[in-house]
């Protein structure tokens, strides 16, 4: 070899095995490029499982919901007239209604009925708890003040009232008449009540906490027919007299063992 000449390794031949192994790589490489594709998609989009239901067809009929039984319908064009539900104590009551609706055409004696009784829980509650806040828009002047006394008297002797109304039993109209502008309605309340009184110790000294009783309450609420607010105020608290008979005549028996068992002289 002459001096100074560069000399180049000769580069190795490839033989046939070699070639085969390139190939079989190359398979593996691209093998595992597709698994790892397929394992993207099915992350990305999720797996078809036995829970899912089968694909909707757009163009098939919608099922037809079944229909409810009738007795659990109840269809508007069923509802009479709620007031042809309300009941009435006598042909006074009744002409008395006739009266009201004649001078307040918006006057509606159910749903005077149904207002009549959600009072009579807030009212009941409300003098029990003491809470003559929520007592002075529901009663009228002289009968707020009856119950606030009665509620005065009852924390100077430390006792405590307990009232729970356990069965609303009915609630109708006992009366109603119109005096010039001002409407007046007695409804009768038939309830069982368990009425408790508690002293500073929380020992009972009236009632019985286990045992209900029935009790009538005859309360007259009042409206000025004039006017534009069409709240109703209480105005009398009674409980009828039945040996007297003056609860079928529609008279009201007063009753001073009870607060404000009185009719309040504003008219309006």
């Amino acid at each position: 070899m002459a001096s100074g000449a560069i000399v180049f390794a000769q580069r190795p031949e490839y033989g046939e095995d070699m070639g085969e192994g390139l190939y079989l790589i190359d398979i593996i490489i691209f093998g595992m490029i597709a698994a790892f594709l397929v394992f993207r998609l099915r992350n990305v989009l999720g797996r078809r499982t036995g829970h899912q239901g089968e694909r909707q067809n757009p163009r098939a009929e919608k099922p037809v919901a079944p229909v409810a039984d009738e007795d659990n319908v109840v269809r508007l064009s069923d509802r009479k007239d709620a007031s042809a539900q309300v009941e009435m104590a006598s042909d006074q009551a009744a002409r008395g209604i006739t009266q009201i609706k004649i001078a307040d055409a918006a006057f509606d004696e159910a749903e005077f009925v149904s207002g009549a009784e959600m009072a009579f829980g807030m009212i009941v509650d409300a003098f029990a708890n003491g809470d003559t806040a929520a007592l002075r828009p529901l009663l009228a002047d002289d009968l707020y003040d009856d119950f606030a006394e009665a509620i005065r008297d009852r924390l100077a002797n430390d006792q405590t009232l307990e009232t729970r109304i356990e069965l609303v039993k009915s609630v109708d109209i006992f009366d109603a008449r119109l005096e010039g502008n001002m409407a007046y309605v007695t409804i009768r309340y038939v309830t069982d009540q368990i009425n408790v009184t508690r002293d500073s110790d929380g020992e009972v000294i009236d009632g019985d906490p286990a045992v209900s009783s029935e009790v009538v309450d005859l309360w007259t609420f009042a409206r000025n027919t004039n006017s534009d607010d069409p709240n109703w105020l209480l105005v009398q608290t009674d409980t009828p007299d039945e040996e007297d008979g003056d609860e079928e005549s529609g008279d009201i028996a007063d009753d001073d063992t009870q607060p404000g068992n009185r009719e309040d002289s504003h008219k309006g």
